[in-house]
This record gives C-alpha cells, sequence and structure tokens, in this order.
C-alpha cells in the first residue's frame, strides 16, 4: 500500500461488495472505510462472517479494510481482530436528555469496559468529530478521550466538521496531534442561508469538494505532514443532495470523488 493509503468510505454504495470493489478499485484508491450498518453488506448481525467475506473479496481487487464505521461490542472487536482491520470508527451523540458530562462519562464507561477486548485483539476505536449534538470539535475529542492509549482510543480528526463548528485548522491539528494514530477524514462543507432576507436566518450544513468549503485541504495536509501522521486519509464521499435528499448516494458521488481524490493525490505527492 501506499506510504499514505487513501480510502473512501463506501456508505453511498449498497450493491453486494464485488460491484462496489470494482468501482473503488477504478479509482485507484487503497481501501476502504466499510459502513457495518443495518442495509448494508455487512451489518452487526452477520459481523463476524460477514467482514472474513467483505475481506475476502475486496483482496481479490488489491483492497484492503482499513477501517469500519460501526457500533461497538466485542464481538465486533474480536471481528476485526481476526480480519486485520485495525480501526473501529464510532462518533459521540450528546444525549441532552442527561447533558453533556453525563454522556461523556458514558462514554468513558463503555471504554473501560472495552480496553480488554481491544487490547487482546490489537484493535483501536476511533472517535470522529461531529458538528450539531455530538463532540464536534478537536478540543472536545481531547476532552473525551485523553485518558486512554492511543492504540485503545484515538481520534479521527474531520476537519470539516470543525470548520462548521469554527475551529481553526493548525489550532485543530495542534490539539489533538497525540491522538492521531490511523485516519482522518478530507471532505468539505459550509454553512448556507437556505431563507430569504426578510426572515430570521436560517443556516444548513452543505456538504460540497474540496475547493467549496469552510477550510483548506492544503493547510490540513500541512499541519498532518509537520506533526508525521501515517495513517490513512479517508474520502467520506459526502456531498449534499440538491433534491434535498440527505446527501448523494450510488454513482451519483462519483463525479464529485474524482475531483477530491486527484486534489488530495496532488497535495501528498510529495509526502
Amino acid at each position: 500500500m501506499a506510504k499514505h493509503p487513501i480510502s473512501v468510505f463506501t456508505k453511498p454504495w449498497t450493491e453486494p461488495l464485488p460491484i462496489v470493489a470494482d468501482k473503488v478499485a477504478a479509482l485507484g484508491l487503497d481501501g476502504i472505510e466499510l459502513p457495518v450498518r443495518p442495509g448494508y453488506q455487512v451489518t452487526p448481525e452477520n459481523g463476524a462472517a460477514g467482514l472474513a467475506d467483505a475481506t475476502r473479496v475486496l483482496s481479490t481487487s488489491g483492497l484492503k479494510i482499513t477501517s469500519i464505521a460501526s457500533t461497538v461490542d466485542e464481538a465486533i472487536i474480536a471481528a476485526c481482530g481476526d480480519n486485520g482491520i485495525p480501526l473501529i470508527r464510532i462518533m459521540a451523540p450528546i444525549d441532552l436528555s442527561i447533558g453533556y458530562i453525563r454522556s461523556i462519562e458514558n462514554y468513558r464507561r463503555q471504554f473501560d469496559a472495552l480496553l480488554p477486548a481491544l487490547d487482546r485483539h490489537g484493535v483501536t476505536i476511533g472517535v470522529q468529530n461531529h458538528y450539531g449534538c455530538f463532540v464536534g470539535s478537536a478540543v472536545g475529542l481531547l476532552h473525551l478521550i485523553e485518558q486512554y492509549d492511543p492504540r485503545h482510543i484515538c481520534a479521527v480528526l474531520d476537519m470539516a466538521h470543525c470548520a462548521v463548528d469554527g475551529e481553526p485548522t493548525a489550532m485543530a491539528v495542534d490539539i489533538i496531534k497525540d491522538r492521531l494514530s490511523h485516519q482522518v477524514n478530507f471532505k468539505n462543507a459550509y454553512h448556507a442561508r437556505v431563507n430569504g432576507p426578510e426572515d430570521e436566518a436560517v443556516y444548513k450544513v452543505k456538504w460540497t469538494t474540496h475547493r467549496h468549503g469552510g477550510y483548506s485541504w492544503r493547510e490540513f495536509v500541512d499541519c498532518l505532514k509537520k506533526i508525521g501522521f501515517a495513517g490513512t486519509l479517508c474520502l467520506p464521499a459526502e456531498y449534499s443532495d440538491p433534491a434535498g435528499k440527505p446527501q448523494r448516494m450510488g454513482d451519483d458521488v462519483i463525479p464529485y470523488l474524482k475531483e477530491d481524490l486527484a486534489h488530495l493525490r496532488s497535495l501528498v505527492a510529495d509526502w
């Protein structure tokens, strides 16, 4: 694999995995982040057998599963360990009915209970920041996971969400640099006003290509170079759908993904 492998989150595609593998291989990517979710090729219920089959199918196309996006329990951790999948990416929504502090305490209790399994199987939980009622920034991620060894619990920094939250790139990377061990995300977003000037302003987050969002991919790559980041660069392939659906799905993402992939490759060519 490349020094800095580039993967894609295959959320847009729900077809059988051999078809998805052909699409990803044709783009020249190194691997995928596989959603282990209801409605996808592998679900939490068939995790062990499903991940074994997915690993086999993807390997025939020269691809690796660099991470999965899933809920976390001991069975999923064991399945990842058995199939050489190093990272389980999660997010951390905040339950406002109990408040921020108790939500964080609950996550830490969950992490504490899973540490023996993570250690035994050589798997890491990666917590990604997300705007809104989630742990949304680098400083929030550090607050959540600072007490853990990054071999067990690490950060997956997504600067698009930091940008929406208003956290500068250089500061975000500096805050969380010691907790970045496996993966960072490259997508982009901005706030767009969605109503007229006669009303109180209403804004919506729009997902877009590298050039139109709220932060610079070039600056992000430069910051990652400075800290010696050695993990996977993941393209989440998330682009807003003009028809109002949550996001573009299926092959509709490919033209935008190709544009972002070409730009990312140009930025890391000499890294």
